[in-house]
């Protein structure tokens, strides 16, 4: 080895340990009062029906002025097709009770690097979205005349009665008045950040990215949403992934593992000058790996 490599070569960084994971009986306890929060949240939502329903007449107001009150047309077109309400009404009593926990414990469990962004924004979009329940409750398309409520047209062959999504024989405990924003269309579009973001699979962030749209369509042809609640639940989400995002700053070189002379996975910095620094100590690391391989 020549003097010149003795003096620019160094032994590649030594990777960094994995990141441990939160406590799964912490994470549990926190996933609980959320949704304690969320059903406290409804149930104080201001119960005077003739306020909630001014409140979703100007909504309409607002959709017809923008030509976007397609509600009745997705109420009718879900309603003439009788499998279809079925598949919808499912759809929207259990989907989110499913894939939302489900994705959550993937990103524990698969990718604990990005566990506690995800999380955060989770918490944060439903934390933002609780106060539309209290500030604006309003009624739901399926409590106006001219709508067909296609959850209780299809009670008899589901759990769910004909007071909203709620078990058969609790809709007292729920309150059918909190459709501003639509969490359902919130929680699908987290679903599908966090798997579009951190899978690898093609047809799985595919799959995921169809999820919102389809939740968005099930909202509104049962008669749950409006437009404009399902644009304000994305938006409620869309702010809770913003403020999770991580705070960066110029850091230490990221650490490469033993053998590795391809990319390395380096959070963007925010300025210009730290971009720099950050690719001219990435370059420099991934040629000491370089270096120490052909050795």
């Amino acid at each position: 080895m020549s003097a010149h490599d003795r003096r620019t070569t160094r032994p590649a960084p030594r990777a960094g340990r994995e990141p441990s994971r939160p406590s799964a009986r912490v994470e549990l306890i926190l996933l609980a009062l959320l949704y304690l929060a969320y059903s406290v949240a409804r149930l104080l939502t201001d119960a005077d029906l003739p306020v909630a329903t001014a409140h979703a007449y100007d909504l309409l107001h607002i959709e017809d002025l923008l030509h976007l009150d397609i509600e009745q047309m997705a109420n009718r077109a879900l309603g003439a097709h009788p499998v279809l309400a079925l598949i919808g009404s499912y759809w929207y009593t259990l989907l989110h009770y499913l894939v939302t926990p489900a994705v959550l414990f993937w990103a524990y469990r698969a990718r604990p690097l990005h566990y506690r962004r995800v999380r955060n924004a989770l918490v944060a979009g439903t934390g933002i979205g609780l106060f539309g329940f209290v500030l604006l409750p309003m009624t739901p398309p399926r409590m106006l005349p001219g709508y067909v409520d296609t959850l209780a047209t299809t009670a008899q062959r589901g759990w769910w009665g004909d007071d909203g999504s709620a078990p058969r024989g609790l809709g007292a405990l729920t309150n059918q008045l909190a459709a501003m924003p639509s969490l359902h269309v919130g929680w699908a579009l987290w679903c599908a950040w966090v798997v579009a973001s951190l899978s690898s699979r093609t047809r799985v962030r595919l799959l995921a990215l169809a999820y919102p749209l389809g939740t968005t369509l099930v909202v509104l042809g049962t008669a749950n949403h409006y437009l404009l609640d399902a644009a304000a639940g994305a938006a409620v989400m869309a702010l809770g992934i913003w403020l999770a995002r991580p705070r960066r700053s110029c850091g230490p070189a990221a650490a490469v593992p033993p053998g590795q002379t391809g990319p390395v996975d380096i959070p963007a910095p925010r300025s210009a000058g730290c971009r720099e620094v950050v690719r001219s100590r990435t370059r420099a690391t991934l040629g000491w790996a370089a270096v120490d391989e052909q050795r």
